[in-house]
């Protein structure tokens, strides 16, 4: 279920969405330029290896310092390869413009960042053991995909389904989409929590959980203060806000 467009208006530019693409595109292109060598260097260095964390002998031992505490940040902008940052940078293209313009760029900025945060330390948590490195933005943007279908309960999210060669498309409402993609990260994340000697995935499941579920939180305390009387109404399959008199 990939999703193409919403139906939520907005009265200025993304800005703030449009740099982080960018920046995610820069670093992309960076990586691309490196070396084989150089580049495994650079993703060691810069995303997110667990063990690091846990276990600071082995971290000294292969150059990787537990007192870094970067790595939470720059594995955000970093990804590994070109469906990867598509499909991430689209999802954020979809969901982030109605939310920065709700939220004003300053807000959107840390409710993004702090939802990255929070999935970084999720998958840690989770993945405590592991060697392996985490990079990519999908948990702050799953932070962005939280936050809006809490915003926009029943703004209509088109998506498309392929089936087998048959792409089928269909729209639903924001809070349904979302909550078919948080249960399907759970799902995922709890099989392999009871089934750790699966084949892995390469998905960080956990980091989506608490990217998403930060960025439900960060919604209720960064979100403007609404007049009373405050309302939404939504007609013919879109949000109209307005203001309106209790009764």
């Amino acid at each position: 279920m990939f999703p193409i467009r919403d139906s939520v208006s907005r009265s200025r530019e993304p800005v703030v969405v449009w740099t982080i693409i960018g920046l995610n595109v820069a670093v992309f292109l960076y990586q691309l330029s490196l070396s084989h060598n150089a580049e495994l260097s650079f993703v060691y260095h810069h995303a997110l290896v667990p063990l690091r964390y846990f276990n600071p002998e082995w971290a000294w031992e292969v150059g990787l310092p537990p007192t870094d505490a970067t790595p939470f940040v720059t594995a955000m902008f970093m990804h590994g390869g070109w469906l990867h940052i598509i499909l991430n940078l689209w999802t954020l293209w979809i969901f982030g413009p109605a939310l920065e313009d709700r939220l004003g760029p300053v807000r959107f900025i840390a409710l993004y960042l702090g939802s990255g945060l929070a999935a970084g330390f999720a998958h840690a948590i989770f993945n405590a053991g592991s060697p392996q490195p985490m990079l990519g933005a999908s948990g702050a943007i799953a932070g962005v995909i939280g936050a809006y279908a809490l915003r926009f309960p029943y703004a209509w999210v088109r998506v498309i389904v392929p089936i087998l060669f048959i792409p089928l498309f269909f729209s639903i409402p924001a809070l349904l989409f979302a909550g078919i993609w948080f249960g399907l990260q759970i799902m995922q994340g709890a099989s392999e929590l009871l089934n750790p000697y699966a084949p892995v995935a390469g998905v960080a499941w956990w980091a989506h959980i608490g990217g998403f579920i930060a960025g439900v939180v960060f919604l209720r305390l960064l979100e403007p203060h609404r007049p009373a009387g405050w309302r939404r109404a939504w007609y013919n399959g879109g949000p109209w806000e307005q203001f309106g008199r209790r009764r």
